[in-house]
């Protein structure tokens, strides 16, 4: 998760998935809380890399 500056954030996590769609899915039902914590974009990892392209939280 990113700020609205881009500085990575430690807080909030989410959990590991093995696919991009429980992923997505898991982010959908989260996205108000994580924006709600100061989250602004979501960014997925593939191994360690981004897999683009990142995800806007809108502020809530």
């Amino acid at each position: 998760m990113l700020d609205d500056t881009g500085v990575e954030l430690d807080r909030p996590s989410s959990p590991v998935f093995t696919a991009r769609f429980d992923a997505e899915t898991w982010l959908g039902e989260h996205w108000r809380g994580l924006s709600a914590q100061g989250a602004r974009t979501a960014r997925l990892l593939h191994e360690g890399e981004p897999v683009p392209p990142d995800v806007p939280l809108p502020a809530v």
